[in-house]
């Protein structure tokens, strides 16, 4: 294509090279295209896209994309109307890159490609490739091109570099350009700082390419109180519903301290978990199978339907957290009270007297049993009676010792006119020989069947059957040198054999 446009303006421009070149990129690379004729004073011809010709005398618009403005910088612009035209030069033949099977000479290159007014596409401001000399021959500018090769080589490779990231930060994603090579960098490069707890997926180091996501999750501390046992655990989990799934609780029919869809904050959160639970309650010889995710063994005992009464309890504390598969037994238990009346036996309390003779032993006071009184518990159980449970003791009467003198004083040893008979014979016949015996009506005592009356009067104490058989002979000697054989009227005629 040539075109010449004149204007009435002695004014000349300086050369082709101040001229302006729009750029084409659907080639692959950006090359210049046109080279309209100069801009003189800010004012000159437009171009007219329907005639493909200069116009020096139309205000049209200059098409994006087929060159530039008068002030250099693509767009839009009207071209002003005027008397100052310069003698605008011949269009130059666009400059293309070769193209397969093109000729072999520059001077030959492929038609112009024009855009229709109001493209979008964006144009570049570079050098001519020509410039004319004074002599109205042109030059190629070789070192321009090359230039223009390097810094769009440079142009790719700084480009491959760039990825396209999805970034997801607790839940939070965004798509984000970066020159990371790896995942560790690329949080370094975002501020994404990590603890001991959090979880970042790919792993920290894993290479990154363009289009790759990274989800980073902060851990959270849970205070987890799950069927009765406390734990410290951590979860990435925002929610109460995904904690309970990540740690395998099984929440279907669970009591949960607070509703699952409650967010779990950075700072934690305490919670209260109990599983449902299967529990076999027997009471009143029926068993009863629930589900339950009761906190205590009574609240079961409750939801299987059974009341508790008086002193009914059940065979594992009411208190305590029920167990999966655990039996319960209720004890229907019935309490009275017995009370009991014990004797406090006497204390013998013994006290040495010089007045007897050695081997005597006199009561000197009888002494009396106290009296103790005691409650005791009887319990029931399922009709079964207990061993008795004391609760009680009290005692009603103090006992009283029994005191018994002990004779301290030698035994002489004879008796004037009575050592010489038979007193052994004597007792044989009367007591049969026994020092302790006592007659059927219980007055006469001893081995010589002394009464207690007679036993006093001849210096003894007590009763004769409990003081000692020589004690007992002594002194029954000294009954005969009194009275004789009479006190013994069926047996005194054995003292003389």
């Amino acid at each position: 294509m040539s075109n010449s446009q004149y204007a009435r303006n002695s004014q000349y421009a300086q050369n082709v090279q101040d001229s302006q070149y729009a750029w084409e990129s659907s080639y692959g690379v950006d090359v210049p295209y046109e080279a309209y004729g100069p801009y003189v004073s800010g004012v000159g011809p437009a171009y007219d896209a329907s005639s493909g010709a200069f116009d020096p005398y139309s205000a049209e618009t200059l098409a994006y994309g087929v060159g530039l403005a008068p002030d250099g910088v693509p767009g839009e612009t009207a071209w002003a109307y005027g008397d100052t035209y310069a003698p605008a030069y011949e269009v130059l033949e666009p400059v293309l890159p070769r193209q397969a099977g093109s000729a072999a000479d520059d001077d030959e290159a492929p038609a112009p490609v024009t855009r229709a007014a109001g493209s979008r596409r964006a144009t570049r401001r570079r050098k001519p490739r020509y410039t004319e000399r004074a002599d109205g021959s042109m030059r190629r500018l070789l070192p321009q091109a090359l230039v223009v090769a390097f810094l769009a080589g440079g142009t790719s490779a700084f480009v491959a570099k760039d990825k396209a990231i999805e970034l997801s930060v607790d839940g939070q994603p965004r798509t984000l350009h970066t020159f990371a090579d790896d995942v560790t960098e690329l949080l370094a490069e975002e501020g994404v700082e990590m603890g001991a707890h959090d979880v970042v997926a790919p792993a920290p180091g894993a290479a990154l390419a363009s289009g790759d996501e990274v989800e980073v999750q902060y851990g959270r501390p849970l205070r987890l109180t799950l069927d009765g046992q406390r734990h410290e655990v951590w979860t990435t989990a925002r929610t109460v519903k995904a904690a309970l799934k990540q740690l395998g609780v099984r929440a279907e029919g669970a009591y949960v301290s607070t509703s699952r869809l409650r967010t779990i904050g950075r700072e934690g959160l305490a919670l209260d978990v109990r599983t449902e639970r299967s529990v076999t309650v027997m009471a009143d010889g029926r068993a009863r199978t629930v589900r339950t995710n009761a906190a205590t063994v009574g609240e079961v005992v409750e939801e299987a339907g059974v009341s508790l009464r008086g002193q009914d309890t059940t065979s594992v504390a009411p208190g305590s957290f029920p167990r999966d598969g655990q039996t319960v037994s209720v004890l229907r238990i019935t309490r009275t009270k017995e009370v009991r009346d014990e004797a406090i036996p006497v204390e013998i309390r013994r006290v040495e007297d010089p007045s007897l003779f050695e081997g005597t032993e006199v009561v000197d006071r009888a002494g009396q049993a106290g009296l103790r009184r005691i409650t005791y518990v009887l319990r029931t159980v399922n009709g079964v009676k207990q061993k008795p449970r004391r609760v009680k003791d009290e005692v009603v009467r103090e006992a009283r010792d029994r005191v018994v003198k002990v004779g301290t004083k030698p035994m002489p040893t004879s008796v004037q006119g009575a050592d010489g008979l038979n007193w052994q014979g004597l007792a044989a016949c009367e007591s049969g020989g026994r020092a302790s015996a006592v007659d059927p009506s219980g007055t006469y005592g001893g081995l010589y069947q002394v009464d207690t009356q007679t036993w006093r009067s001849l210096g003894g104490s007590g009763r004769p059957q409990d003081a000692s058989a020589a004690e007992q002979t002594q002194r029954a000697k000294r009954l005969y040198v009194r009275r004789g054989a009479s006190p013994w009227p069926h047996c005194g005629s054995r003292l003389h054999r």
